[in-house]
């Protein structure tokens, strides 16, 4: 026996003197010591597993399936392989930037090129890109893309990734052929939810009206998280043949499938709910005033009314705003004897009542779910007026919404002008919903207005958040534009210390940034 182990009999007894100190189990000496503990535990320990009988192998898994779709060039492979490295370095990291390209924010925008190029993910590559999906949501539709039916394949194989098989189309397996009813069936019955649900967008997109039908034959089996979901593809496609199934899940035993049903229905102007909701409307809203309801009825609630406010809310106004955001717009032009969107918003109604603004939001919300882009522009108003002044609404992030509603050109046209006339400090969610990348005037618009700041001596740090967009947005071609705003310079009288300098920092890196997203771009080009 060792000298290390003369002291300790077996294994439960050296669990024994490590619980219990072994000043109490041992009473002094080599064999009572912390050291002989250590000594006999590693004996111990060797003994165990040189004495382990080998476990009755488990079945081996099935092969991967094929991915038919080819692999990026091989300098888009390294590319990847770069910026998957680059989002485990940053994990810990923090402080200054410094004035090199922040990998982690290009690796969306390298996944959705990708993707668009119909490439796969390099074998090799996968667990990375499965890791790197799991610590951020807003990487999974394209990531679980890319990964394909391998990565499903592997995402069965490890519990950290179980993500993947919930991931909805982007996670799916091959599907059958929609034409293929058996074939449909099958897998709508036994598939896993991902799969289930990129069959449903199959079906949708071949045949609308396909996809109730589908949906009614599991419907009062499926778990209310699943219904939402699946009502929620509807979305894509939306149309009056829907009507029936929606009205119905107006019924539903769950508060947010009914909610999501009628919330649908209302972006179909002819159904019977938007009908509904017009008949309420127009008794509540005219050139005469506003009388908001006195009460929620049993009718309001099954069409998807809530009841009660949320707090700060009076329930008048409530149950007002909710009314008017689910019934058509074009109902409003009769009402008003024959004026126009914005000739509607543009008057005083009950200014004195203090309705207007609950009244002008209601038809935000409306011009964004009815997507009616002629609402949008008269609620928008121009982009030279004082946000606090406009038409319908002074809050950002409605006006964003509105945005969204218009035309890719006439968007940008006018958060450049917005930019212009009120700088950036306002116009960070304006830009959000601007199509990448920001080319054109927008582009001119942005830089001329991080150029001003830096010349006013600004505080720099205000503008991360822009220019941190600016980095992933901005067309490439503006690097050039770019370049004279790198040097460093002496702070401007009145600046705040080192202001200069971080700028010159700050544009360095957006230029870099620049020149390796276009880089990426052409080596992610295939091969001619």
């Amino acid at each position: 026996m060792d000298k290390g182990d003369e002291g300790y009999g077996d294994w439960e007894e050296l669990v024994g003197a490590a619980l219990l100190g072994t000043d109490r189990r041992g009473g002094g000496g080599p064999t009572g010591s912390p050291e002989a503990l250590l000594d006999s535990a590693a004996v111990h320990a060797v003994r165990r597993r040189a004495g382990l009988r080998p476990a009755e192998a488990g079945p081996r898994p099935e092969p991967a399936p094929r991915d038919p779709r080819p692999a990026p060039p091989q300098a888009a492979r390294r590319r990847l392989a770069q910026l998957l490295a680059g989002r485990s370095s940053a994990a810990g990291g923090g402080g200054r930037r410094g004035a090199a390209p922040d990998l982690t924010e290009l690796l969306p925008q390298w996944l959705a090129a990708a993707r668009r190029h119909g490439y796969r993910s390099p074998a090799s590559l996968l667990p990375a890109l499965l890791d790197a999906a799991r610590a951020r949501t807003d990487l999974r539709p394209h990531a679980l893309a890319l990964a394909g039916v391998r990565g499903l394949w592997l995402a069965r194989l490890n519990p950290d990734w179980r993500f993947a098989l919930r991931g909805g189309a982007s996670g799916a397996g091959e599907l059958p052929d929609v034409t293929d009813r058996a074939g449909v069936e099958r897998l709508w019955q036994e598939g896993l939810f991902a799969e289930r649900v990129a069959l449903l967008g199959a079906v949708r997109a071949h045949e609308a009206a396909a996809a109730p039908r589908l949906l009614m034959t599991t419907w009062s089996t499926e778990r209310a998280e699943d219904r939402l979901m699946f009502l929620d593809s509807l979305r894509m496609g939306l149309s009056d043949e829907d009507e029936p199934f929606l009205e119905a899940a107006l019924g539903d035993r769950s508060r947010n499938v009914r909610a999501t049903a009628a919330e649908l229905l209302s972006a179909l102007p002819r159904s019977a709910l938007a009908g509904r909701m017009a008949e309420r409307a127009l008794a509540c809203v005219g050139p005469e005033g506003v009388t908001p309801p006195v009460e929620c009825d049993g009718g309001m609630l099954r069409d998807g009314v809530v009841k009660r406010p949320p707090a700060g809310r009076g329930e008048r106004a409530w149950w007002l705003g909710q009314l008017v955001e689910a019934a058509p717009l074009s109902c409003w032009r009769e009402r008003f004897r024959g004026l126009g969107p914005a000739e509607i918003v543009a008057l005083p109604i009950a200014e004195g009542e203090g309705w207007t603004e609950e009244l002008h939001a209601a038809w935000c919300r409306a011009a964004v779910r009815q997507r009616d882009a002629e609402w949008s522009r008269a609620l928008l108003g121009p982009a030279s007026a004082p946000p606090a002044a406009g038409p319908g609404t002074a809050s950002l992030a409605e006006r964003a919404k509105l945005l969204s509603i218009l035309p890719d050109g006439e968007r940008a046209e006018w958060v450049a002008e917005f930019v212009r006339a009120h700088g950036l400090s306002e116009a960070f969610q304006l830009l959000g919903v601007c199509v990448v990348p920001w080319a054109g005037a927008l582009g001119r618009a942005v830089v001329d207005a991080l150029d001003i700041a830096r010349e006013a001596g600004s505080y720099p740090w205000s503008f991360s958040g822009v220019m941190g967009l600016a980095e992933r947005c901005l067309d490439p071609a503006e690097a050039g534009r770019l370049e004279a705003l790198t040097a460093a310079a002496e702070d401007p009288q009145d600046a705040v210390p080192g202001a200069a300098a971080y700028w010159a920092e700050a544009f360095q890196r957006l230029v870099a940034t620049l020149r390796l997203r276009e880089a990426m771009l052409m080596e992610l080009a295939p091969p001619a």
